[in-house]
Order: structure tokens, then C-alpha cells, then sequence
């Protein structure tokens, strides 16, 4: 069975509500956050002490939104997944890494600076500056959704997934007042998802 190694609403829900979308079985290790601070075991499973941590067989994954591509493309075919076929194929790849690259990179700094930090070492302008970072570069998802429901082959995939994660930790942040009409309903529709419901209560559980 896989396993999934996770934190609350942390990079690791994008690998969770992959699983759920594919409905495939899986089971949840909850760790607190930073487990390589809080659960020092846990760098026995992961010496980078990050999570997600996904196991499946000898595969062993650490990169979250390298997983939901993995799953799809290999307990596929499902509709998750864009084939090198489809004139999509590439807008796929590339919003599922700028998911994290563009999107939630400058999120962690703004959490590091504002909650993590204690509090003598926080900095209100590091946070600022990379919270306008994370802001202008959201300027480029209000476009895609223009003029289509989901973003990309015309249906939901696993590329929303992981931007949808990135919005998920917008509003853990108290950013999501900053979206656009698009990207608030664009949201209202992935957290409507049962999968992301599923996942949401699976962690709750754990």
C-alpha cells in the first residue's frame, strides 16, 4: 500500500488529495510541523526531514508536485493526467511546476518570517516583499482563468490540484482577500471537490 508521510495543510495535502482524486488506497503517517524539528525520527524515513514523503514500493518521493504526476501518469489512464498527445501537454507540465516554483515558493518565506521564526528573528519586510512577489505572479493565474473553468485540456487535472494547493495556503495566510473575482471562484470550485473534502477529513482523522 502507498504511504504518505504529512503535515496539515502543508505541501504534502497536494500528494493527499491526489491519492483521493484516484481513489487510490493509501495509508496517512500525521506528523506535526517541522517534523525534522518536532519528530527527529522521522529523518530516519527522510533525511531532508521535508515533507511530503511518498512511498510506493521502492519509489520513494519528496517533491509535491512531482507525486500527483507520478500517481496520474502511472495508475492512469484517467482524465487526471494530460497525454503527450493532447496539444495541452505541455501548459500541463508547466502549470503543475510553476504551482510550485512560482506560486508557493515565496509563500513559505512570508510563513517563515511571520510564524515560524521566533519572534526576535521575524522580519516584516522579507515578508512584505515576498508576499508582492507571490501577489504579482498570481497576476498570471487571473489570466489563464479568463476564459476557461480549469486550467488546461479543457477539464480538471492533476495541474489544479497543485495550484489549487498554492490558494490553500494563500488563505492559511489570510491572503486569499487579494484574489480576483477569477481565482475566488476558481477556488470556491476546488474546495468544493469531494476529493479535496476527502482529503481535508482524512488529515483531520489522522
Amino acid at each position: 500500500m502507498i504511504e504518505l508521510y504529512h503535515c496539515h495543510n502543508a505541501r504534502s495535502f497536494r500528494a493527499l488529495w491526489a491519492l483521493e482524486e484516484l481513489g487510490l488506497p493509501y495509508s496517512l503517517h500525521m506528523l506535526p510541523f517541522p517534523p525534522r524539528l518536532l519528530s527527529p525520527e522521522y529523518l530516519a524515513q527522510n533525511p531532508l526531514g521535508t515533507i511530503p514523503l511518498l512511498i510506493d514500493g521502492e519509489t520513494r518521493m519528496t517533491e509535491s508536485a512531482a507525486i500527483p504526476q507520478y500517481l496520474a501518469t502511472l495508475y492512469g489512464p484517467t482524465p487526471l493526467a494530460v497525454g503527450t498527445e493532447e496539444a495541452d501537454y505541455g501548459l500541463w507540465l508547466d502549470w503543475m511546476h510553476r504551482s510550485e516554483a512560482t506560486l508557493t515558493f515565496p509563500q513559505t518565506i512570508v510563513l517563515r518570517y511571520t510564524r515560524l521564526e521566533p519572534e526576535e528573528r521575524r522580519a516584516a519586510q522579507a515578508a512584505d516583499d515576498y508576499t508582492q512577489w507571490f501577489l504579482s505572479r498570481l497576476r498570471h493565474l487571473t489570466r489563464a482563468l479568463a476564459d476557461r473553468e480549469w486550467l488546461c485540456a479543457g477539464r480538471f487535472t492533476m495541474a489544479d490540484v497543485c495550484t489549487g494547493f498554492a490558494l490553500l495556503l494563500a488563505q492559511d495566510l489570510k491572503l486569499d482577500h487579494k484574489f480576483s473575482p477569477e481565482i475566488a471562484e476558481y477556488w470556491q470550485r476546488l474546495r468544493a471537490r469531494p476529493a479535496f473534502l476527502a482529503a481535508q477529513a482524512a488529515q483531520g482523522a489522522g
